[in-house]
């Protein structure tokens, strides 16, 4: 945003304000950029067929244990039959909570899954994997990153679960 032109923003509600969130503020503040807090329930229509669904975070749960990530925005992308999740930074925890609400439901099911907080070891638990039944699974690290992403238990829950390829 310091870069380039940027009209408006769409971000997860935020329930810490890190230092992180008080530079963002400052810019859009001061470059009068409209910023839109989002949570569960929101549905942003981009064009006819294409959507997304926000499934977290929820300002009725707001879980306190790694809240920046487990509190971070998770929504799903439609476009006719064509779906894709993407988890942002949320752990296990936060995985629960959409286990049991979505659970007896396709609607965490995507075609695409970006696998959560860069294929952590807190992240990807088989049964928030097994709702999702991706067909293609990314995951978004820095080749030699300092945190060992991706961890190897979660490839082995996507080889497991026939979600990864190789």
């Amino acid at each position: 945003m310091k870069e380039i032109k940027v009209k408006n923003v769409i971000i997860g509600k935020q329930f810490e304000k890190s230092e992180i969130y008080q530079e963002f503020s400052k810019i859009v503040k001061e470059k009068r950029i409209e910023v839109n807090e989002i949570e569960e329930g929101t549905k942003i229509k981009i064009e006819d067929d294409l959507y997304l669904d926000v499934l977290w975070p929820d300002s009725e749960q707001v879980l306190s244990k790694n809240s920046i990530n487990n509190n971070a925005l998770v929504f799903k992308l439609n476009y006719k039959k064509f779906s894709m999740l993407f988890t942002g930074d949320i752990e296990e925890e936060a995985e629960k909570i959409l286990v049991s609400k979505y659970n007896n439901t396709n609607i965490l099911e995507s075609v695409v899954l970006k696998v959560g907080h860069h294929g952590s070891k807190t992240s990807s638990t088989q049964k928030f994997l097994q709702l999702i039944k991706p067909k293609i699974s990314l995951i978004g690290v820095g080749k030699n990153n300092n945190f060992g992403h991706p961890n190897d238990d979660v490839i082995q829950r996507l080889k497991k679960l026939r979600l990864y390829n190789f």
